[in-house]
């Protein structure tokens, strides 16, 4: 059965990092983006509507302060994930990297230890780095085909460490962390004092059988010691429109975080992302409910696809996310030929793995946040360039 998310929409010339940007990057006019993380499907009824509405009044002033858009995201926290936040913890924030580079210059100081767990989003590192902080890496485990995280190795480090960013669910890998993995987390970072810095921008997007959990609803008496990122952005596809939640839920940490996003003129919001982000809140929930079936197919259509017709290739079915993180190891390709090879061989443009850290050596990353049609022909593109190899 035909959906609206069958329906591929033309975005060459609009604009698009993902497609206009991918001539230059990709080398070939001819690549088919399935990089950076937006999605290729129009965003809610909803919200284009209420961003008409918006448009026609004609008039784009200051916004006022946003407790009507933060009354929306707390009622979608509670209805969607059981976490009875308070809208008094909420600032508006440019985005979630923004954030997470603002939390690493506020509660941290130069060269403190930041930690982070590999293979992960690029930015995690260079939102350290360009602090003058130290990345300490808490790498994930990969076994049978899924990864873990490593607690013996976590609490050793968190003993020199200010500061754990999570990444919930994890891009890339694609897994939704049980609340008993949470739990070990949360208990080994309050025993060597170190905050939680939670990017949770996909936790709207977790298919059948798992459930996102906010670090922050845990139960544990010691919510305050952590720090959760949000956006409608991913779940949305309302990127473009730079508008991102950070939940303090500690006064104090609150006020630290709200002087510098003053002390650097960031401190507003822009009138069309706050319109987007209520819209979609409040009146998203069914549209996303389809998404999800879709994504979900695509999964199945993604893994089935590679398992059947290009068993050099390894992929675990995400637990959510729309991002695929296949194992090419047994391509026998060094990592820059195959980033190459992709590119050029079979004409898609997938991020290198290598990107995500050395952890990521031997992976791609595809987005199959897409029609299905679209992936279809970006995947037997792939199979095509493989058999070649021989």
């Amino acid at each position: 059965m035909t959906t609206r998310f069958d329906t591929v929409i033309a975005r060459q010339n609009s604009g698009s990092t993902k497609w206009d940007d991918a001539a230059t990057l990709f080398g070939s006019k001819d690549v088919l983006p399935f990089w950076v993380a937006d999605m290729d499907f129009a965003a809610p009824p909803a919200v284009t509507e209420a961003l008409a509405a918006r448009v026609e009044h004609g008039i784009f002033g200051y916004p006022s302060p946003h407790s009507y858009a933060y009354d929306a995201v707390t009622a979608w926290l509670e209805n969607r994930h059981n976490w009875q936040a308070n809208p008094d913890w909420m600032l508006s924030t440019p985005g979630v990297v923004t954030a997470i580079t603002l939390a690493v210059q506020t509660f941290t100081n130069p060269n403190d230890k930041v930690i982070i767990q590999p293979p992960v989003y690029p930015p995690f590192f260079s939102c350290v780095e360009s602090q003058g902080r130290t990345v300490l890496e808490n790498p994930l485990v990969y076994e049978d085909g899924e990864y873990r995280m490593d607690f013996a190795d976590l609490a050793a480090k968190a003993k020199e460490a200010k500061m754990l960013i999570l990444c919930s669910p994890h891009n890339p890998v694609g897994r939704v962390w049980s609340q008993s993995e949470l739990t070990q987390l949360i208990n080994i970072c309050l025993e060597n004092n170190v905050l939680i810095v939670a990017d949770e921008i996909h936790g709207d997007l977790v298919y059948s059988g798992h459930q996102y959990i906010p670090l922050a609803s845990l139960q544990t008496g010691n919510e305050d010691k952590i720090i959760t990122l949000t956006a409608p952005s991913k779940t949305f596809n309302t990127a473009g429109l730079y508008t991102s939640i950070a939940i303090i839920p500690d006064s104090k940490l609150r006020r630290q975080f709200s002087q510098v996003l003053q002390q650097l003129g960031i401190s507003k919001s822009n009138v069309f992302g706050i319109t987007a982000l209520e819209a979609a809140y409040r009146h998203g929930g069914p549209w996303l409910d389809e998404l999800l079936v879709y994504l979900e197919g695509n999964t199945e259509y993604l893994t089935e696809f590679i398992t059947g017709n290009i068993p050099a290739i390894k992929v675990s079915k995400p637990q959510g996310t729309y991002l695929a993180w296949l194992d090419c190891r047994n391509l026998n390709l060094p990592q820059q030929e195959l980033a190459k090879f992709f590119a050029s061989n079979a004409k898609v443009g997938l991020n290198d793995g290598a990107t995500f850290g050395r952890q990521g050596s031997g992976f791609m990353r595809l987005n199959f946040g897409c029609p299905r049609p679209v992936l279809a022909e970006g995947l037997n593109r792939i199979a095509q360039a493989v058999n070649q190899l021989g």
